[in-house]
C-alpha cells in the first residue's frame, strides 16, 4: 500500500497550510544513546495533568530501534496493542535539522521501525509520520508496556493470534483412585433415592464405566501394566524434557490406550498414589493440527488452569508430546496456574508482555471463572463428561473441539480482515497533523467470537449428575500427603475496567459495515455493538446482550439489548452475529430518539411538547447535563427567565459535544443558523438546523 513520501509536501496542500498541533510546547534535546541527534519541539495533545510530557529530565534519550516490520507500519501495531496511546507529538526545530536526526527519521519511516525510549516499565515509541510541512522530521510518541511491541510485531506480520486453553473438563478428564471412588460412592447414594427407572439405568451404566477405568488404574498402580480387552499392555518409560534451568532428569511410566482415547501416567514417578487416568477429548488432534498446519503457527498457545503446576505440565506434555504448540523454552511462562478461588485473567496470562488481551481468545468450559472484561473473548465449550451418557456425545455431527477449531478459524479471519481492510488502510492515510480521534478502530477478538453451530448445546436440560475428573487441588494434596477434599468454594465475581479506557472510539456508523452476503450479515466489524458498548462506558451503564435459539425446524437466533437492565432493542437472525447487530442497530435508534427528544427543549427547538420528553431512567446522558436541568426547564416565565436562559446557554457546549459523539464523525455535522421572525427584535429567537 502506497503512502506519502516522508519529506515531500502532500499534493494540494501548501506548507503554510500546516499548523502546529495544539497544546503546550517544549524544546528538548534528542539523543540516540549518547549521540546527540538535534533539538525538537514537543507538543502535548491533552490538556491539564494528562498532557504532561512523558520524558524525564526534559530530554529524549533513545535506547534502541524496534524490530523491523515486514508489512505493518508501527502506528498500526501500536493502535492494535495500545489504542489511542499517543502521548505527544515531536517536530524538528525550524532550523536545518541535524543530519543524524534526518537519518533516524528516514530509517524509521522506510523500514517500518520506531525509535524506543524506555521509561520504567513503559516504552515510548517515536513513530515517523509524513507531514504537510516540507522536509521536516515529525514523530508521534505512543506509550506501551515494555516488551509488548516486540512480541506483537511478529504475530501481526505472520497473521497470528493467541489462544488460551483450560485443561480439566475442557481438553481432558483425569481421575485418581480417590476421585474414582468418590464418584462411584456419590452415584450409588443417588441411585438409592431415585425413583425414575430410566435415570437409575443411566446411573448404573455410568457407575459401570467408572469401575472399569478404576480397575485399569488400580492395575497400573500395582503392576505397571493394564489388561485391555484381554491384552496385557506394559508401561513405556517417557523422558520428560527438562525446561531451561532445570537439570534434574525425569522419567515417567506411561501407558497409552488410543482405542480408549486414554493415557495412564504418574505425576510423581516415585509415588504410585499420584497415578492418574486421563481421557482425552475427541478431535483434539484435529484442533492441534489446525493450530500448526504446514509448520506455520496460526495461534500462539497458552494454558491457564487452576490445577497444581506439576500436574498441569504433565497433562500438557501428554497433549503436546512433541512440543509443537509450546516450545520447551516457553513452557514455564505459557503454562499459567491460577490459585483456586481466584479469577483467571488474560492480563495475568500475558504478564510478561507476550500478547495483548485484544489479540487472544480463550477455550474453557466455564465462563464465570474469567474476569468480566475477558469474558467476551471466551469460547465456552460444554464440560467434557466421558462417563456420563457417552453415546449422547456421538449424536452431534461435529465434535466439540471441531466446532472450537471452526470458531478459531472464523475469529482469526475476521480479526485480520478488519486489520487489513480498515485499520491498515486508514493508518496509511494519516499525517502528522491529524488528531488523536482520527485513529481507526482497533479490532478485538471478542468482536468475532460467535458460535454459529446450531447443534452447539447452550445448556443441558439434564446435566451430568456430578463434575467429571478431579481438580488440580487433589493432585497437589496427594503429592503433599494431605487428604483430598472434594468441595471447592464458589468463585466470587469481580468487575474490572476495560483493557482500553482512554478515549472514545470513533468510526463510521453506516450501511457500508453491514452488507448482505447470501442471506446473512457480514459484519466487519460489528460497529453497532462497539458503539453501544462505548456509550455504556461513557455513561457508566452496563450493556448486555441476551440471546436465545429457537427450537423450530428453521434455526433462528434472537438477541435482546439491555441498557442498565432496561430493554432498548431486539433482533432476529439466522446467526447470532446477525441478530446481535440488528438488535444493536435498533437499540442505537431508540437511544437516539430518546436523546433528541430529551435535549430538544435545551437546544431551543420549538413546536415540541416538552412534557413528553423521554426519560428512560437508565442514566443515558442524563448525568452529563447539569444536575438541576429539570428544575431549570420547568421554571415558569417571569422573574427567573434570565436565569433559565443563562442555564440553557451554559449547557449548550455539553449538548453539542454529546451530539458530536453520537454522530461519530465531525465532518457530517453541520450547524446552520437562522433568525426566526427577523422583524421581531424583542424575542431574538435563534434556531439552528443540524
Amino acid at each position: 500500500m502506497l503512502r506519502p513520501s516522508p519529506l515531500l509536501p502532500v499534493p494540494g496542500v501548501s506548507a503554510s497550510a500546516a499548523a502546529a498541533p495544539p497544546g503546550r510546547a517544549a524544546i528538548m534535546r534528542m539523543f540516540h544513546g549518547d549521540v546527540f541527534l538535534g533539538e525538537v519541539d514537543v507538543f502535548s495533545i491533552k490538556p491539564g495533568p494528562e498532557g504532561a510530557l512523558p520524558f524525564p529530565s526534559n530530554e529524549i534519550r533513545i535506547s534502541h530501534l524496534s524490530p523491523a516490520s515486514e508489512r505493518c507500519p508501527p502506528l498500526a501495531i501500536l493502535q492494535t496493542i495500545a489504542p489511542f496511546s499517543v502521548r505527544c507529538k515531536l517536530q524538528a526545530r525550524p532550523l536545518p535539522p541535524h543530519p543524524s536526526l534526518h537519518r533516524l527519521y528516514i530509517t524509521c519511516f522506510n523500514e517500518y521501525k520506531s525509535a524506543v525510549v524506555v521509561v520504567g516499565d513503559e516504552e515510548l515509541h517515536l513513530v515517523a509520520m509524513p507531514s504537510k510541512v516540507e522536509k521536516i522530521p515529525c514523530f508521534w510518541c505512543c506509550s506501551v508496556r515494555v516488551g509488548l511491541y516486540a512480541a506483537s510485531v511478529g504475530m501481526l506480520n505472520l497473521r497470528c493470534l493467541a489462544i488460551v486453553f483450560d485443561l480439566d473438563e475442557t481438553l481432558i478428564v483425569a481421575n485418581t483412585m480417590r476421585s474414582f471412588e468418590s464418584r462411584i460412592e456419590m452415584l450409588s447414594r443417588r441411585m438409592d433415592i431415585e425413583d425414575d427407572p430410566v435415570r437409575v439405568a443411566g446411573m448404573s451404566a455410568e457407575i459401570k464405566r467408572y469401575i472399569e477405568d478404576r480397575e485399569l488404574l488400580k492395575e497400573f498402580i500395582d503392576t505397571d501394566t493394564v489388561t485391555d480387552n484381554g491384552r496385557i499392555v506394559g508401561t513405556q518409560k517417557e523422558e520428560v524434557q527438562p525446561m531451561p534451568g532445570v537439570q534434574e532428569r525425569l522419567v515417567r511410566p506411561v501407558i497409552r490406550l488410543p482405542e480408549r482415547n486414554a493415557i495412564l501416567t504418574r505425576i510423581n514417578p516415585e509415588i504410585r498414589d499420584t497415578s492418574v487416568f486421563v481421557k482425552l477429548r475427541p478431535a483434539w488432534e484435529d484442533l492441534r493440527s489446525y493450530l500448526t498446519a504446514k509448520g506455520r503457527k496460526r495461534f500462539e498457545v497458552y494454558v491457564c488452569t487452576m490445577a497444581e503446576r506439576d500436574y498441569a505440565l504433565e497433562i500438557w506434555r501428554l497433549l503436546d508430546p512433541e512440543a509443537n504448540l509450546i516450545s520447551l523454552n516457553n513452557l514455564s511462562d505459557r503454562v499459567v496456574c491460577v490459585k483456586a478461588g481466584s479469577k483467571k485473567s488474560l492480563q495475568h496470562v500475558f504478564r510478561d508482555g507476550g500478547c495483548h488481551p485484544k489479540m487472544a481468545m480463550v477455550i474453557d468450559d466455564r465462563l464465570q471463572v474469567w474476569d468480566e472484561k475477558d469474558q467476551h473473548r471466551v469460547h465456552v465449550v460444554p464440560a467434557y463428561a466421558p462417563y456420563y451418557a457417552p453415546q449422547a456425545k456421538m449424536a452431534n455431527a461435529v465434535p466439540v473441539l471441531c466446532v472450537a477449531r471452526n470458531v478459531a478459524c472464523n475469529v482469526r479471519g475476521g480479526f485480520f480482515r478488519e486489520f487489513d481492510e480498515n485499520l491498515l488502510k486508514k493508518v496509511f492515510e494519516l499525517l502528522y497533523e491529524n488528531e488523536l480521534l482520527d485513529l481507526p478502530y482497533a479490532p478485538d477478538v471478542g468482536d468475532y467470537l460467535v458460535c454459529e453451530d446450531p447443534n452447539f448445546p447452550q445448556s443441558n436440560k439434564d446435566p451430568a449428575p456430578i463434575p467429571e475428573g478431579m481438580s488440580g487441588a487433589e493432585v497437589e494434596k496427594r503429592l503433599n500427603g494431605r487428604a483430598y477434599q472434594a468441595d471447592q468454594k464458589q468463585i466470587s465475581s469481580s468487575i474490572r475496567p476495560p483493557d482500553d479506557a482512554r478515549v472514545p472510539i470513533r468510526g463510521t456508523l453506516g450501511s457500508s459495515n453491514v452488507q448482505p452476503n447470501g442471506g446473512s450479515m457480514a459484519i466487519v466489524p460489528s460497529l453497532f455493538v462497539m458503539v453501544l458498548q462505548e456509550i455504556g462506558r461513557l455513561c457508566n451503564s452496563k450493556v448486555e446482550f441476551r440471546s436465545t435459539v429457537s427450537t423450530s425446524k428453521i434455526t433462528q437466533f434472537s438477541v435482546e439489548v439491555l441498557f442498565s437492565n432496561e430493554k432498548i432493542g431486539n433482533g432476529i437472525g439466522k446467526t447470532r452475529d446477525e441478530a446481535q447487530v440488528q438488535a444493536a442497530e435498533k437499540a442505537l435508534q431508540n437511544l437516539q430518539s430518546n436523546y433528541l427528544s430529551y435535549v430538544a427543549p435545551i437546544a431551543g427547538v420549538l413546536n415540541k411538547d416538552t412534557s413528553k420528553s423521554s426519560r428512560n431512567g437508565n442514566g443515558f446522558l442524563e448525568d452529563d447535563l447539569d444536575s438541576d436541568g429539570d428544575t431549570a426547564m420547568q421554571e415558569p416565565s417571569g422573574s427567573k427567565s434570565e436565569q433559565k436562559d443563562h442555564s440553557n446557554v451554559d449547557r449548550l457546549p455539553s449538548v453539542l459535544s454529546l451530539i458530536r459523539e453520537l454522530c461519530l464523525e465531525d465532518q457530517h455535522v453541520v450547524f446552520r443558523d437562522q433568525v426566526r421572525n427577523p422583524g421581531s427584535a424583542t424575542n431574538e429567537e435563534y434556531h439552528f438546523q443540524l
